[in-house]
């Protein structure tokens, strides 16, 4: 196989600075057992903010054993420092064998990345929607039992309740976004145009997503409204969105 990396002329110019070395490195430490490198998220494009935002990446190998992991240690712990989170390593057989585990996570990697080393994995990995169905339901009726018990751990704080909820929807995005995909609908890539989409679709209020969405950086209230008042909504329309995501009919 060519040893040479690939497309880093499309990465953001500091990605492609911070990357080159350590990729470069890991290609010397793995050799021929690594068959795929793939940089997803923020890190392949204009979202991505210098100092701020990670990088990260998936790992195909041939074959994988802890002594696989033990070898890249020194090179992680230098890349944490950089932002570079630690890989996410498979092999392809894995990667085959867990797609109706996380259907999610793949199409989110999937939409969003760029091969720079190898084969691209996901070009032949199938997604099963009936997987991919089970799966967003499951994120939203566990996300609905882990807001009524955290409530009870918080609710007599203000900002516990407002960083509540605005961790719980940024967590939800990708289930959003796979929702629509579930519909057969055009996913648009802005998340707002996501939250504004989902109501359209269901007939939930997205005027509350969408109001926690836009004050994220707020310390105290959402949308100039009583976090409590908000978090009372967001439950709701979470519940409505379960209901209806049961009665999706795979293809």
């Amino acid at each position: 196989m060519d040893k040479r990396l690939i497309n880093t002329e499309r990465l953001p110019e500091t990605v492609k600075k911070i990357l080159s070395p350590y990729l470069e490195e890991l290609l010397e430490i793995h050799g021929d057992n690594l068959l795929a490198i793939i940089v997803y998220g923020s890190a392949t494009g204009k979202d991505f903010i210098p100092g701020a935002s990670n990088i990260n990446l998936l790992l195909e190998f041939q074959k994988m054993s802890l002594s696989v992991l033990k070898k890249s240690l020194k090179l992680v712990a230098k890349g944490i420092k950089r932002k570079i989170v630690a890989p996410l390593f498979f092999t392809k057989e894995y990667m085959e064998s867990s797609s109706d585990v996380f259907p999610i996570e793949f199409l989110e990697i999937a939409g969003n990345h760029l091969l720079l080393y190898g084969e691209d994995p996901f070009v032949s990995l199938k997604i099963n929607k009936e997987h991919l169905r089970l799966e967003c339901e499951e994120q939203l009726r566990s996300k609905l039992i882990r807001l009524r018990q955290t409530y009870l751990e918080v609710g007599l704080q203000r900002r516990g309740l407002d960083r509540l909820l605005k961790d719980s929807l940024t967590s939800l995005i990708p289930v959003f976004r796979n929702i629509l995909y579930l519909k057969g609908k055009t996913v648009p890539h802005e998340k707002e145009k996501v939250l504004t989409a989902l109501g359209g679709e269901f007939g939930i209020n997205s005027g509350t997503f969408l109001a926690i969405w836009r004050d994220k950086k707020d310390n105290n209230k959402i949308g100039k409204e009583d976090a409590e008042i908000v978090l009372g909504r967001y439950i709701d329309e979470l519940f409505k969105l379960a209901e209806s995501v049961d009665q999706i009919k795979s293809s």
